[in-house]
């Protein structure tokens, strides 16, 4: 079977640079690696065919030769003009090739070893808040749990008067190199776990770990009108850094309060308020709780049960927003309860009366009861 042109193989163009033929192998190592592909042969092909025409254009004694020749000018099998170079281009190769079996298996950099320095963790904290807080913003202390530098060794992890000695295993690079066949394998030291460095008599009040465990209380400041699920970052307040380190972030997970009235959604607030049968269809004046106080709504007489009156900026302003939000009141026609006798007779009263113009009184009972007829029929 004939063989791939190696550009193609790559998907670079015969004019790419050095960079881009790096970078175009690199991505193809990466996705058809056998290790990350157990049992597929086709991956397994795919990935065999990116190494070989990396090593080739990757040299350009050698990319000259198959610019010119073509696989005949690459081949040591070929006689005459073929290319006759030796493993000159292999060390490109393998350098490559070091940086992207790091990048899969997390062995870290390539051939300058791993920095001993390491940032700090992040930390979520979640920080439930009533609504009433968000919509107006508020100040909170929390106190978190940390990792604080060690007082006693301050950071080093070596008990006082004493100190880290560099790792006999890795020469306190924090890896170690194996050979496997032509590959030249980068990997965490096992003995020093990466730092470069062992110590002989720990620390007793962190046991060589250079952070002790400890809590410490923070101000927040939660802005008006924050939402639920909003995150705040606190930079530098999370875990302390290893070995001169920065320290991770603080990230505050806000939660709201389920209310006892109001429900949000956006910037709106929504309510139910019950209103009585009378009420609905004499029309009135009712007052609705907001989160700034009491106000009056006009309920007009005929109003039916669900409707829903709109009260324009008595929402909230969310944190990105410029406008404020509304109050949606849906009013909910409430029927009277632990009647007298009286008024038992009043309403027999009253329905005998509208019995007299049901039609009229009743236009969506009139419309329901049209509606099955016809299915009926």
């Amino acid at each position: 079977m004939a063989k791939k042109d190696f550009y193609e193989v790559l998907g670079v163009n015969r004019d790419a640079s050095d960079d881009e033929i790096k970078k175009a192998y690199r991505k193809l190592a990466m996705k058809y690696h056998p290790d990350r592909n157990p049992d597929n042969a086709q991956a397994e092909e795919k990935f065999k065919e990116a190494k070989e025409a990396y090593e080739i254009l990757s040299d350009s004694q050698k990319r000259a030769a198959y610019d010119q020749f073509g696989h005949a000018g690459v081949d040591p099998q070929a006689g005459g003009g073929g290319f006759q170079g030796g493993a000159g281009g292999f060390g490109g190769f393998a350098d490559a090739f070091g940086d992207i079996f790091g990048d899969i298996f997390g062995g870290g950099g390539g051939r300058g070893g791993r920095s001993n320095v390491y940032r700090g963790a992040d930390l979520r904290y979640n920080l439930e808040i009533t609504l009433e807080e968000a919509a107006h913003g508020c100040e909170k202390q929390i106190r978190i749990p940390t990792m604080d530098e060690c007082e006693t060794c301050h950071g080093t992890g070596a008990k006082p008067g004493t100190s880290a000695k560099t790792c006999s295993t890795c020469g306190g690079h924090g890896q170690v190199r194996m050979q496997q066949g032509f590959f030249s394998i980068q990997q965490t030291c096992p003995s020093c776990h990466g730092t470069g460095k062992v110590i002989p008599d720990p620390c007793r009040s962190c046991h060589g770990a250079g952070r002790v465990k400890s809590h410490k209380t923070l101000s927040v400041k939660i802005p008006a009108g924050i939402d639920e699920g909003d995150r705040i970052r606190l930079s530098n307040e999370g875990e302390a850094g290893q070995n001169g380190g920065p320290s991770g972030d603080l990230y505050i997970q806000v939660h709201i309060k389920q209310h006892s009235v109001f429900a949000r959604e956006g910037n709106d607030l929504l309510c139910e308020m019950p209103i009585s049968f009378t009420t609905a269809a004499l029309g009135g004046e009712i007052e609705i709780p907001t989160l700034d106080g009491a106000a009056k709504i006009r309920i007009p007489e005929e109003t039916q049960s669900g409707k829903v009156f709109r009260l324009r900026g008595k929402g909230i302003r969310g944190v990105r927003s410029h406008v404020q939000g509304d109050l949606l009141c849906r009013v909910m026609v409430e029927t009277p309860v632990s009647l007298t006798a009286r008024q038992k007779e009043l309403l027999r009263e009253f329905d005998e009366i509208a019995q007299g113009d049901f039609e009229n009184q009743n236009p969506k009972a009139k419309s329901w009861m049209d509606r099955v007829k016809e299915f009926f029929n």
